[in-house]
């Protein structure tokens, strides 16, 4: 049995940008895989005329009927982010419920918060774990919550119409409310093996801006581990390869000191022999051998390492080449592993597609996102560069992105059995 995540934050003033660019990915956080962000999906629709989140939210308040006037410091959103333990969210995925998961996420949203006051739901599939980023707009209508206590503690002092439409965040966020929703989207999570935390607790979530200070300063931890284990492997190079040579000259040293400790035993047992003469010229020249030998080695080990210091100059050379002239290559390195690995591209066929080449393909191709196979007998495949990010491809297929030709042949695939097409995204790349 695995935990649910909820975390609600306030989001005051006119605009929530930075959230805004952080959820649509108009910026790419450092957790973020780029290769994955085609992955993510808009779960809510915007109403007409209505492009982003931000303006989602203005129009929201704009059209609620609200008559009092909105105060610049007043909370006009709050932010909230659904999801579980990795593994879990893991397991989900795994089992294909992902969709089914989002579905149910969206129904207790609205039964919670109101339809029209959910302005923006955002699946992440770029992080480590799966979760939804949402934003409700808090408008409520009935009487405040401070003025019933007021009433309670015999302290009123007006009246309100108990029907006026209100923007007012602490009503929905409220200690018994938040309790409340713990508890309630416990019960919505419960079919996929998630349960609340423990009642009471003292663990605390850690706020967005808190989580990325703390991942920046992980992040420089492990640099500067990573750059100490490079030093220490560098050092450690350095002494294997003296080790190795000290061994192979004590090994020669070795030969040379037992050959000579032989002729001390063959002198000492030849003495007053007619043999003595022969058998010291043969062990005489058996030492010369031996000494030409680890000239011969020592020549050798110098050559090794000549030849080994012109190869490590000329790959310097070649890798400052191809980031000088070719620097869109390391761009289509993520490219070129998804074709191989996922769409099990041969390596001819990616080679035309680096060439920034169309090539047309017949056969089965695998998506990701709906984790089944399409069909097609005539696909053009081709690697674009993002006109709104200079440097940067992403793969199409008919001169569409690649997420929507897929999203294309699930809805000929759906029609095919009678079943509700899928939300073409706008805009989205890979």
């Amino acid at each position: 049995m695995g935990y649910i995540s909820i975390q609600i934050n306030k989001a005051k003033g006119s605009a929530d940008t930075g959230a805004s660019d952080h959820i649509e990915r108009k910026t790419t956080p450092k957790n973020a895989d780029p290769t994955r962000t085609h992955l993510n999906r808009e779960l809510v629709e915007f109403p007409d005329g209505v492009a982003d989140r931000t303006a989602a939210i203005s129009h929201r308040i704009r059209t609620a009927g609200i008559r009092r006037k909105i105060t610049p410091d007043q909370v006009r959103a709050i932010r909230i982010v659904l999801s579980g333990t990795h593994k879990d969210m893991a397991r989900v995925q795994d089992e294909g419920r992902l969709s089914e998961w989002c579905d149910d996420n969206l129904q207790w949203l609205h039964r919670t918060f109101g339809r029209e006051n959910t302005v923006s739901a955002v699946l992440h599939m770029d992080e480590h774990t799966p979760h939804i980023h949402t934003t409700v707009v808090p408008i409520v209508t009935g009487e405040r919550r401070k003025a019933r206590k007021k009433q309670t503690e015999g302290r009123r002092t007006y009246r309100k119409k108990a029907n006026a439409v209100r923007l007012c965040a602490d009503d929905l966020m409220s200690r018994d409310r938040l309790v409340a929703y713990h508890d309630s989207y416990a019960t919505a999570m419960a079919k996929y093996g998630l349960q609340r935390g423990v009642r009471g607790s003292e663990a605390r979530h850690a706020t967005t801006a808190q989580y990325y200070c703390d991942l920046k300063r992980q992040t420089g931890e492990l640099e500067a581990n990573v750059r100490q284990l490079q030093n220490e492997q560098r050092q450690a190079q350095q002494q294997l390869d003296e080790a190795r040579k000290e061994v192979k000259s004590e090994k020669l040293g070795a030969a040379k000191t037992e050959a000579k400790a032989a002729l001390v035993a063959k002198v000492g047992s030849l003495l007053g022999g007619n043999k003595l003469k022969t058998e010291r010229e043969k062990l005489q020249q058996r030492i010369s051998a031996l000494e030409s030998q680890n000239e011969e080695l020592v020549r050798h080990i110098k050559q090794m390492e000549r030849e080994h210091k012109e190869e490590r100059t000329k790959f310097n050379e070649y890798m400052d080449k191809i980031q000088r002239y070719f620097p869109y290559v390391e761009k289509l390195l993520p490219l070129i592993d998804f074709c191989r690995n996922t769409l099990k591209f041969s390596e001819r066929i990616v080679q035309e597609l680096c060439k920034l080449k169309k090539v047309r393909l017949k056969g089965d191709f695998y998506s990701p996102e709906f984790n089944r196979k399409f069909r097609d007998e005539n696909a053009a495949f081709s690697f674009e560069e993002d006109k709104d990010r200079k440097g940067h491809y992403y793969i199409c297929v008919n001169d569409i992105p690649l997420v929507q030709w897929f999203r294309q042949k699930a809805n000929e695939w759906r029609n095919g059995l009678g079943i509700a097409t899928i939300r073409q995204d706008k805009g989205l790349k890979m």
